[in-house]
């Protein structure tokens, strides 16, 4: 009489393991890009006053150049030299914020687009920010 077979081989064993192996080589890059462009949202976010500002600056001046920082209600800039944030700053309406190590130091520059006198500015991801091929300042 043969006693009744308990438990795994080790053959269905390793083909577990092999498995998770594959499985966690998709999803820890995976992972990291998505804890990435959360940090890198709040230097996003950080820009609003920035935006808000120079918006209003160029709604009153109607000329986009005296957008600067600390002049005509745009915020000065800033150099916090953090983890996530680095610097903001205006020049001519054009705000520059660049990130900490966390973010390896990418940058994130928006151009104020001008549709017209009396509109709204368009604000535009510059082709010179860093953070676009990285994936973290683009949908999707």
């Amino acid at each position: 009489m043969q006693k009744p077979q308990q438990g795994f081989t080790l053959i269905e064993l390793m083909i577990v393991i092999a498995i998770i192996g594959i499985l966690a080589a998709v999803a820890v890059p995976q992972y990291s890009q998505y804890t990435q462009r959360a940090k890198f949202s709040n230097l996003i976010t950080q820009t609003a006053p920035f935006k808000s500002a120079v918006s209003l600056c160029y709604q009153d001046r109607n000329v986009i150049a005296d957008c600067d920082g600390n002049a005509f209600g745009v915020p000065a800039n800033i150099n916090p030299n953090g983890p996530i944030v680095s610097t903001i700053a205006t020049t001519d309406g054009v705000i520059t914020a660049t990130g900490g190590v966390q973010v390896d130091n990418h940058t994130y520059i928006l151009n104020p687009g001008i549709v017209g006198p009396g509109q709204p500015l368009n604000w535009l991801v510059s082709t010179d920010s860093t953070c676009g091929e990285a994936r973290l300042c683009v949908e999707n």
